[in-house]
């Protein structure tokens, strides 16, 4: 297929809209970055050509970027041919931004949102209809150089052709991995990733008081896992307890009213005390682990004691484990399904809601959430009839594709290069 898409303007030049700019410029595009001051705009331009961590693949690029600002350049993106607002998390303020898009974009362009989990419906709340079947939510992950995903989530009125010629475009020239999602709160990555977190923080509180430490339910929640070594604490370090609060009130907003989510979207007790006394993350220094430069120059690596309060000596611990460690009959296994277990069991129970097929949903946490394995691809190691016999002594409902998979008669979720669609027969996998 050919690329329709030669040019982007990028409003908002903060960290995603900068990083948006510098790969549309690194891949040889003509861009316009906007925002809504030259102090601003500069200061995103600075962060695409940072020598310490520069975006660009060759400094000499960053001719292929022009900024300006929203009172003296908006009209530019007339001649773009594809517009990206990514501006702050805020509805009001990026319904405000699509009403001056609409004014001055072209008849020929495409439109899109970079939000991480306010659906499109709420943002063109009232749009005109020549906006709403040109627009769409392209969801890319931070960092932007470095993060295969791209969420790609369609409108109820978008054109199939602004769909394609997008897809083809993050695809092909932007080299991104394209998910196809609905447009539901968090899409697809988000919703299930935001949940193991947020799930898990609930459960570790159980955990800590009948004897684990950080340390272990970390080492649990990674590599016996196929998760990253930050495991649970160690990425909500990274992205920061001021951001999971935030998720927490929207998903308490738009969540479904009969989601199980529902019951883990406040931060408990001792994360909600951290959280006042803004102890964050890494942005600020530590949050459950914080890295301490000592006199003599040396870095000591210390973890935030939740029951008396108290910083103290990090612990590495490994546990010989794999997944299969869900179905055992042990403290550990029984952690592992708590949160890990749930977590499969939340992700198999979201189709047709949040994607139409298994292999949309396992791309999205493989290549947005740097899981070795997808939920089903995991269920399938595991063995799907021994998860369902585990939530039947549990007593825990099957989710739906477990039923699914089950009453079809079938052993895997994949065959091969097939999947298992909702009504029980295998299909091809896109490419």
């Amino acid at each position: 297929m050919n690329n329709n898409i030669k040019s982007i303007a990028v409003i908002g030049s903060g960290t995603m809209g900068s990083g948006i700019a510098a790969l549309a410029a690194d891949k040889d595009c003509k861009v316009l970055l906007l925002d809504i001051s030259a102090e601003a705009v500069k200061k995103g331009k600075d962060r695409i050509v940072n020598e310490r961590n520069p975006m660009l693949s060759n400094p000499e690029k960053i001719k292929n970027i022009e900024i300006g600002t929203f009172e003296n350049d908006f009209h530019k993106i007339a001649d773009y041919d594809w517009i990206c607002e990514a501006v702050v998390e805020k509805v009001d303020i990026k319904k405000d931004i699509f009403s001056k898009i609409e004014k001055y974009r072209s008849d020929s362009s495409f439109v899109s949102s970079n939000t991480s989990g306010i659906t499109l419906k709420d943002i063109t709340a009232g749009m005109p209809e020549r906006l709403l079947k040109d627009i769409c939510i392209t969801h890319f992950f931070n960092p932007v150089k470095i993060m295969k995903l791209c969420e790609l989530i369609p409108g109820e009125q978008t054109s199939v052709n602004v769909i394609r010629e997008i897809s083809n475009f993050l695809s092909t020239v932007m080299e991104k991995g394209v998910v196809h999602g609905k447009d539901t709160v968090n899409f697809i990555g988000n919703r299930i990733g935001c949940y193991f977190m947020l799930k898990g923080l609930h459960e570790g509180k159980a955990a800590r008081s009948s004897g684990f430490s950080i340390e272990q339910i970390d080492a649990l929640l990674s590599k016996p896992m196929g998760l990253p070594p930050t495991g649970l604490y160690g990425l909500i370090d990274l992205i920061g307890l001021d951001v999971m609060h935030s998720v927490g009130k929207n998903l308490e907003l738009n969540l479904p009213k009969n989601d199980v989510g529902l019951a883990f979207v406040k931060l408990p007790q001792d994360e909600t005390a951290m959280f006042s006394n803004n102890q964050l993350g890494r942005k600020t220094g530590g949050g459950f682990y914080r890295v301490k430069k000592l006199e003599t120059g040396e870095k000591l690596k210390e973890t935030f004691n939740l029951n008396n309060k108290e910083w103290q000596a990090f612990k590495k611990v490994t546990i010989e484990k794999n997944l299969s460690v869900i179905l055992e009959d042990s403290t550990e296994g029984k952690l592992a399904w708590n949160i890990m277990g749930a977590t499969l069991l939340y992700a198999a129970d979201l189709i047709p809601q949040i994607a139409d097929n298994i292999f949309n949903i396992d791309r999205a946490m493989r290549w947005g959430f740097a899981w070795q394995k997808g939920p089903f691809e995991m269920l399938d190691d595991i063995g799907p009839s021994l998860v369902i016999d585990k939530c039947l002594e549990e007593g825990v409902k099957v989710p739906k594709m477990l039923q699914v998979l089950n009453e079809s008669n079938n052993a895997k979720f994949y065959n091969n290069d097939q999947y298992l669609d909702i009504t029980g027969i295998y299909k091809n996998i896109d490419s």
